[in-house]
């Protein structure tokens, strides 16, 4: 049951708690969104960044009276980067209407009872398996950011050389894991900081000139809707949609279970209205310039210091204020020392490979596709797609046809139409 509203010092000691162990993404997202080849100036993608997280926070605090943070999720920016930009060349402009299609598809979903209808179809182990394989895939890039993976033109990636980029990573890895086991709230920040150090005194990191500026909104209303209807991305925007959705959903059931916000039928507080503040953060990712916003499980942090309303939210939302300004500071921040962070969630995430079913190959060879074609093909789409369509066919073949949901069956439909496509 929900617990009684805990005293304003507590709710805005608990907002700050919760600000600081999300705010590596004001670094981390617009170095991803901003990775060579994209088009997006880092600046740019730090504002809509900080402005996305800001305001998505302070409706969930408001609209949802919730104590949790939003912000672009990991996992959606390495999709929006590699899978849609770099590696299909869809413009920038197009992937942000994508981006805007889906926060309208999830909204529509979260104002329906469609919404758990197609949460419950999928399979936990589907589930499991998209968070690991994205996990995998955001560890592959943190490692060729390192300079611990190199391309290769025979073997298609090789070991890189063990350089000052590869040592400053391990040096800043390192320092969050120590500080990680101590349960410090700037572990990732800290590790951020350490790396740049480490090469900026081997003289391969130049400090800027200055360090705040104004804004840049340029990234602003550049969306292109128009370009994102095309038949040859409905894979792409329903990996989108329905990546968001059940992200958003494990991430809120786990924030409220640990919170205790459960009502009578054990189900989270307010999900409706939280879902629909999620949706709605998607939509404005887009409108902003970045990548889909999620709800964060690092609001768990705030929530063990006390954080039980909204009031929690709105101090983690004007925490975000002050990094509107400090694009100069980040932007001298290299990949290199970006990559300990990326490597680490994508270790969180790998978690969820231990609930992956071992023993009946139709339950075992789905999630295991999903899980390995998600960084072998360098795109979520496709393993996402491959899950789908395989249990679906596997549990045929097993004589378990009839516990197939029938949303499971759809999506297992639209899945082989794309692949088709």
């Amino acid at each position: 049951m929900l617990a009684e509203r805990p005293p304003l010092r507590t709710e805005i000691a608990a907002g700050f708690t919760t600000f600081l162990t999300t705010a590596y993404i004001v670094v981390v997202n617009p170095s991803i969104l901003s990775a060579d080849g994209t088009g997006i100036p880092f600046a740019a993608a730090m504002t809509a960044t900080v402005v996305t997280a800001l305001l998505a926070t302070l409706a969930m605090g408001l609209y949802a009276d919730l104590p949790y943070a939003l912000a672009p999720g990991m996992g959606l920016n390495a999709f929006f980067t590699y899978s849609l930009i770099l590696g299909r060349g869809v413009p920038w402009q197009t992937a942000l209407g994508l981006v805007f299609l889906s926060g309208l598809l999830f909204l529509a979903m979260s104002v329906t009872p469609a919404r758990l209808w197609i949460a419950r179809a999928i399979p936990t182990a589907l589930r499991a398996a998209a968070a690991a394989g994205i996990g995998l895939f955001l560890t592959f890039i943190g490692l060729k950011n390192a300079g611990f993976v190199v391309a290769d033109p025979i073997t298609l990636v090789k070991p890189g050389p063990l350089g000052v980029e590869a040592v400053s990573a391990l040096f800043g890895g390192t320092v969050a894991v120590w500080l990680m086991r101590r349960k410090n709230p700037f572990a990732f920040l800290v590790s951020i900081a350490a790396a740049t150090a480490a090469g900026t005194a081997a003289g391969i990191v130049s400090m800027p000139t200055r360090f705040v500026s104004a804004p840049d909104f340029s990234l602003f209303g550049q969306m292109d809707v128009k370009g994102a209807l095309q038949l040859a991305l409905i894979p792409a925007l329903l990996t989108l949609t329905i990546t968001d959705l059940f992200d958003s959903l494990s991430t809120l059931l786990g924030v409220a279970q640990a919170a205790k916000m459960i009502d009578k039928d054990g189900q989270p507080v307010r999900l409706k209205e939280a879902l629909i503040v999620d949706a709605a953060a998607t939509t404005f990712s887009a409108i902003a310039g970045t990548s889909p916003a999620t709800t964060y499980i690092e609001s768990t942090a705030g929530v063990e210091m006390g954080g039980r309303t909204g009031r929690t939210a709105l101090a983690t939302a004007a925490c975000f204020l002050p990094c509107l300004f400090l694009a100069p500071l980040a932007g001298a921040i290299p990949a290199f020392a970006t990559a300990p962070v990326l490597i680490l969630v994508g270790s969180f995430m790998f978690r969820g490979a231990a609930q992956l079913p071992r023993e009946k190959l139709e339950e075992s060879v789905p999630p295991f596709l999903t899980v390995i074609l998600i960084p072998l093909t360098f795109s979520i789409t496709q393993g996402i797609l491959w899950g789908f369509l395989s249990h679906a066919v596997l549990f045929t073949v097993a004589g378990r046809r009839k516990e197939v949901h029938p949303a499971m069956w759809t999506l297992a439909g639209v899945s082989a139409l794309l692949l088709l496509l």
